[in-house]
């Protein structure tokens, strides 16, 4: 399995982003094809002070795929290129970071 992961930074008006991000965003993301799960979670603290710099984080989105395949296919979708026009439009894109892992299952 392999997530992909994306770290937003807080916005400037946190509370206006969140309201497009979880309104609009979100729901185009999750009609995305293979995606397993999506999970939102809002950071609450940072324990070790100065980790990302004079940034502080905001939002972790994970989103699970099958295999670095179905990421890929997924990724050519016109459901995730929606989902990416989208997030130009509320702001986001230039408030995150985005790397994709692989679930290390024992």
């Amino acid at each position: 399995m392999i997530k992909y992961v994306v770290l937003y930074r807080k916005p400037d008006d946190a509370e206006a982003f969140d309201e497009k991000y979880f309104t609009s965003h979100l729901p185009l993301v999750e009609r995305t094809p293979g995606l397993l799960r999506a999970e939102v979670a809002r950071v609450d603290r940072v324990f070790v002070p100065g980790f990302f710099g004079d940034t502080e984080p905001h939002l972790v989105a994970e989103m699970y795929f099958e295999s670095r395949d179905a990421m890929r296919t997924a990724f050519a979708s016109p459901e995730w290129h929606a989902a990416g026009a989208n997030l130009t439009e509320i702001g986001g894109l230039e408030l995150v970071a985005m790397f994709s892992a692989e679930v290390v299952e024992p």
